[in-house]
């Protein structure tokens, strides 16, 4: 990294679309148990000056960062992608192990919230699902040593520009 590029040092949060405040907190803080920390509610957005009536959630997880929800107060949910597979898109959340992988699995389970997996990539195994808005999330647990974390670093670039070339001579055909 440059020395005069700012350190980003962790999310702070992810937005995305709710079409219902309460029911969004319901999944989030009672099925999840991520607890509802900091709610905004305004009529103007405070980037643009545009007037769009909002309310804006966040929850918190255990690192300090957060997933955050804007309710535009329609009850319209975030159209999906119409050029993006259903899979692509979508919020990894950390659990600490595989035990905790299970039981969250399970738990959600519970509730009626239908799930994929565990899937295991190699690196980290991960359970799969909707929250109430169509958001994809996933759940995972790291599975490699950092000494397997320190290899998939050093093969990036070059695992990456592999990749380049494949995908530029597709779209040359």
């Amino acid at each position: 990294m440059q020395s005069n590029v700012p350190a980003i040092n962790r999310l702070h949060h992810f937005a995305w679309r709710c079409r219902d405040a309460e029911e969004t907190r319901q999944f989030y803080e009672d099925v999840l148990g991520l607890p509802l920390v900091h709610v905004i509610e305004a009529d103007t957005v405070p980037s643009t000056g545009e007037h769009s009536p909002y309310v804006h959630l966040f929850f918190r997880m255990a690192d300090g960062s957060n997933i955050a929800f804007f309710d535009l107060g329609n009850g319209e949910s975030p159209a999906p992608s119409p050029n993006t597979p259903g899979w692509v898109i979508h919020f990894a959340m950390e659990v600490n192990s595989e035990t905790d992988l299970l039981t969250a699995r399970q738990r959600l389970e519970q509730h009626g919230v239908s799930v994929i997996g565990v899937t295991d990539h190699g690196f980290v195994r991960s359970i799969y699902f909707f929250d109430p808005n169509g958001l994809r999330l996933e759940l995972t647990v790291r599975t490699s040593t950092d000494r397997e974390d320190a290899a998939y670093a050093r093969e990036a670039h070059e695992a990456l520009s592999r990749w380049t070339a494949r995908a530029k001579a597709k779209v040359a055909v």
